[in-house]
Order: structure tokens, then sequence, then C-alpha cells
């Protein structure tokens, strides 16, 4: 940990002094441009006074080196940019080292309550494990991640992002220019989505000779309108010639709308993306997965960086339109379909590598999220998956509690047919055992490494149902909550999916006879659909079930010592019921007189 606190401290001090430099620079040569301007100013007045073929000759050779000379002053700034979101960049990853990840975005947005564990495990939101996780800088990126700890992937995948992840978590400095390059500029899922329909639309422009010929001659037929006026031709009868593309202008400006609503918004987006592919295309990799990803961009005879940078190129001069004076260029060149045309012949050539190009991208950013994790956590272990394995965990802990405050336990246990009940105390981290266990099932399906020396699974789909809550939309007590939340549970168990329940204090809502009665059934039921899983409760009675059952059910604890009238907490799971209460303490600590 400490080394990698070093490399962090030491990569935002040298990014914080180059840009710091680099600022110096750009205001040295801000003065240099200004004085370089005034000067060519005062030379090409002084040689048209004299001589004006000199003077167009200076100016011919001036303005493309003044031009170049501006480009270059302009990557000193971007340059300097760059070095100061990296700079950030290594202060954020000081902070997460510290705990604090707030300043990553939270993926609040994919917060679903009617999925299967997102909710209960805190995957989605302030201090989650996306928070926890996320270096992505696109939106695109954001959502390859979300599906990442949401969705299950064959052992194959599982297995090459493992490869790719650990590839990719030491190479720091490509991994941070990746996330900086994409800093700089927000992208949308919307903007993207219309995108993908206009890939769908069905041409106008390539497919009509006559708009390709009308657009070849307008120029020309609005400069012969033009000579008519100077030959003092009535100015009313020359205009009349304008009513050639004002008629077009008009017979197609729906089509052209059509398509300028679905482009406008992605130019800026398009333009992020083709820097991140750009850093992709130049990259060497060793994993089979990373390049078979990478090659997505080098699919034809371009990069896909230069070809998005040309999609990039036409939306913006279609977005030309915005401006007042548009009206000329359409009026003398038909600009808006000339762009469309250009969109269109783009379309028919790269519409089927858009989407693959999108997704590689957002696969890149994924796994450089993961590899994060990697590099921040090198105790961290990869999983092994293995199909009829048994869950197996030594000193697993919960991913986001610090190092210096995390309690590893160990786990081992069938996930067929076998639950583990655990009771305890109030307070004792049984829930947060719950957590811990689900949290690193979720990230070894994802092809993170997870916290613990060593773990190994089979591929699981883990449901919990942990903090159900009354649904005044709906008329719903929290009571019905739960039980259609175990409706849910039970019908995965008995589909046989692999499902990997976690239970905590079920049938909380009711009397205490009917949640003993009906915790009994649940877990019968579950025993005997050959489910797996851990159950939490402060029913100590349920403990009698190990007896019952053969080995299908064992008792896990979690104990509270109490000397000299406080607390005290050691958060290991041991073998047996709990024997440990500390309610009436907690209580009496609250202000409640107990006894009077």
């Amino acid at each position: 940990m400490k080394k990698r606190q070093a490399n962090y401290q030491q990569n935002h001090t040298t990014h914080t002094t180059t840009a710091d430099q680099l600022h110096q620079k750009y205001g040295r040569y801000s003065f240099i441009r200004l004085i370089v301007f005034t000067l060519a100013i005062g030379v090409s007045i002084y040689l048209l006074s004299t001589n004006w073929m000199a003077a167009v000759g200076f100016i011919f050779v001036f303005l493309p080196l003044f031009y170049r000379f501006m480009r270059w002053h302009t990557a000193i700034q971007e340059a300097e940019q760059h070095h100061r979101q990296l700079a950030m960049i290594n202060s954020w990853e000081l902070d997460t080292l510290e705990g604090d990840h707030s300043n990553f975005p939270d993926g609040a947005a994919w917060v679903d309550a009617q999925h299967p564990y997102t909710v209960d495990l805190d995957i989605f939101g302030p201090y989650s494990v996306f928070q926890f996780a996320n270096r992505c800088s696109t939106a695109i990126g954001e959502r390859a991640l979300a599906n990442y700890l949401k969705e299950g992937v064959a052992i194959e995948m599982i297995k090459a992002r493992q490869e790719a992840v650990a590839e990719l978590s030491p190479l720091l400095p490509w991994r941070q220019d990746l996330q900086a390059y994409g800093a700089t500029t927000e992208d949308q899922l919307e903007h993207i989505d219309l995108l993908q329909r206009w890939l769908d639309l069905t041409p106008f422009v390539s497919n009509n000779r006559w708009l390709q010929v009308a657009m070849y001659l307008m120029p020309f037929w609005g400069i012969g309108a033009l000579v008519l006026m100077f030959f003092n031709v009535p100015i009313f009868l020359a205009a009349l010639l304008f009513l050639l593309p004002i008629w077009i202008i008009r017979k197609t400006v729906d089509r052209v709308n059509e398509v300028h609503g679905l482009t406008t918004k992605a130019e800026e987006g398009l333009r992020l993306y083709a820097r991140l592919m750009q850093h992709i295309e130049q990259a060497s990799f060793e994993s089979s997965h990373l390049q078979q990803l990478q090659a997505h961009f080098r699919a034809n005879d371009r990069t896909a960086s230069n070809a998005i940078q040309q999609l990039s190129y036409a939306i913006s001069q279609l977005n030309v339109r915005y401006n007042a004076f548009a009206i000329l260029l359409n009026l003398f060149g038909l600009w808006d379909l000339h762009w469309v045309w250009r969109l269109e012949l783009w379309r028919a050539k790269q519409k089927a590598l858009l989407p693959q190009w999108f997704e590689a991208l957002a696969q890149f950013e994924a796994l450089s999220s993961l590899a994060a994790i990697h590099y921040n956590n090198p105790d961290w272990q990869f999983p092994e998956i293995a199909s009829k394995a048994p869950l197996e965990a030594i000193q697993l802990g919960h991913p986001l509690i610090h190092s210096s405050k995390r309690i590893g336990n160990n786990l081992d246990m069938p996930t067929q047919g076998h639950i583990k009940l655990i009771t305890g105390s109030n307070m004792a981290g049984k829930s947060t055992f719950l957590r811990t266990v689900g949290l690193n099932i979720v990230l070894a399906m994802a092809g993170a490494p997870v916290c613990a020396k060593r773990f190994q699974t089979p591929p699981l789909q883990v449901y919990t149902s942990m903090r159900t809550q009354d649904a005044l939309q709906e008329s719903t007590s929290s009571f019905y909550a739960e039980l259609k939340r175990l409706k849910f549970i039970i019908e995965a168990v008995e589909r046989g999916d692999n499902i990997f329940f976690l239970l905590d204090e079920i049938l909380k809502g009711t009397n205490s006879n009917d949640r003993h009665t009906g915790s009994k059934a649940l877990i019968k039921q579950l025993i005997e659909s050959g489910g797996g899983g851990l159950i939490a409760t402060h029913d100590l009675e349920l403990g009698a079930l190990e007896a019952q059952y053969g080995g299908a059910i064992e008792n896990l604890c979690l104990e509270v010592e109490i000397k000299d009238g406080k607390l005290y907490f050691d958060y290991t799971v041991k073998k047996g019921v709990s024997q440990s209460f500390n309610a009436t303490l907690l209580m009496q600590e609250m202000g409640i007189r107990i006894g009077d």
C-alpha cells in the first residue's frame, strides 16, 4: 500500500510541475504570437502601399506558417490540461487508498430495485462497489462496467477478463492517460442511442443522382445569378434563379432535419472517442482478450480513430446550419445536403463497424477499472472458477472496508442443497458478513480480483433479501414486499440456475411465532430445492435445524463480549449458535430505562 501511495504522490507532483511549466511556456508564446501577428499586419500594409504582388505573396506564405504556429501553441495548452487532469487523477487515487472514493461517479442511475442483488449489496450509489471501481471517462464505459457488476458471464470470459486485468494492472501511465484523455468531455448515452438509430435510416441523397448533380452545379448557378446582377439585369429577375435551390431545400428539409436531429449531439463525444481509440490503437498487448478487442479498431483499411474523426467532422459541418449565415451556404452550395451525403457515404462503409468500435472502447474502460482495483490492492487474489467446485474462501474481507479496519473470515461450503445459518447479537456483523460474501462473488463473476487470500467458487448468481421496504405507490407493506422478494428467490432456486442466496432476518415484519414457523418452512423448501446460501437471523431456535438435516445446515455465529459494561466485537465467524445478547445494554445506553 505504501508503495502505491508513493507512486501516486510522485505522479501528482510530476504532473503538477509539468503542467506549471507548460502554462508558463504557453504564456510566453502568447506574447510572441501577438507580436508576430502585429508585425505581419504592418508588413502587409507596407507592401500593399509599395508592391501589391509582394504583399499577396507575403500573405500567401505567412498565413499557413502562422496557422501551424497556432496549432503548435494550442497543443501546448492541451498538454497542460492533460497533465492537470493526470495530477488530479493521482490525487483522487491517494484519497481512494485512504478509503474515500467520492471523487468518482457512483453509478446511481443504474440502481434497479428489481435486480437480484444490486440494492442490498451496495453495487451502485454513494460509497458503492461501482464508485470504488469506476475509472471510466465515457458513458458507454460506465455502462459496460455496470453490466460487469450486474450480469454473469461464462467461465471462459471470466478467465479472459482476469488475464486482461492482470496485464493492464501494472500499466499505470497507460491507464491514467486513457482516463485523462476522456475526462474533458461529457458524453451521454442518449446521444449514442440516437446515433445508433441514424445507422438504420434509409439514404435519400446518395441514391438520388439528381440531387448529387444539383449539389455540384449549384455554386455555378449562384455565381451566375450574381454575374447577371452586375450586367444590369433587374435584381428581381436574377433573384428568380435562387428559386431552384429554395425549392430543393424545401423538398428535402424534413429528411435533413431528421438526420441532423439524430447526429448533432454526438459530435463532441465522437471526437473524444476518437482520441481514446487512438490511444488504444497505439498500444501493444499480450492478452488474447485485449488483442481481440484492439483488433476491432484495425478491421479495415483505416483505423477506427481516423474514421470516427471523419464522422465527427462531418457532423460538425452539418451543425453549421445553426449559424445565421448558413442560409447563404445552402443557397449557393446546398451545404446541408452535401454533408448529409457525406454522412451517408460514411455510414455505407462503416455501419457494421461503428457499434463494434463503441463496444470495444467500453470494454477497455471497464477492464481498466478492474485493473485499478488490482493495482490498488496487491494483496487481493484472482478467484479460481470451476463448475463443480465448492465455495471456499480464506481471509475473506469486505472490499469497501479499509484494510486497517477490515476483519477477514474463512468460509467453506457446498453451493447446492446447503445453508449456513448465522446467528448473533445486534451489531455483531451478520449483515456485513453476508455482504462480504455477496460482494466478493459479484467481483469474481465480473473477472476482478477479490478481497481474500484465496477464493474458489463455481459460477454463481447472487440473490438477496436484506433491505425490503414498503412501497406506498403500490400500497405494499414491508412484510408483503419481503414475501414478494422471497417468492422471487424461491422461483430462481427452483429453476436451478446456480443461485446463491443471502437472506437477512427473514419474515421480520410479523410476530415471533409466525416468523419462526415461516422461517423453518422456507429453509426446508430451499434445501429441498437444492438451494445454497447464507441466512442471518436472531431466531436462535432455528439452530436446532442443524441436527435435523444431516449436514445440509450448519450453524455459524458472531459473538460479542461485555466487559465492564461495554460491548466488544471481534467480527469473527465461529461455529455454533450465538450465546451472547446485547439488545438490553444497547437500549440502556440510549436512555431506555429497563426494568422500571
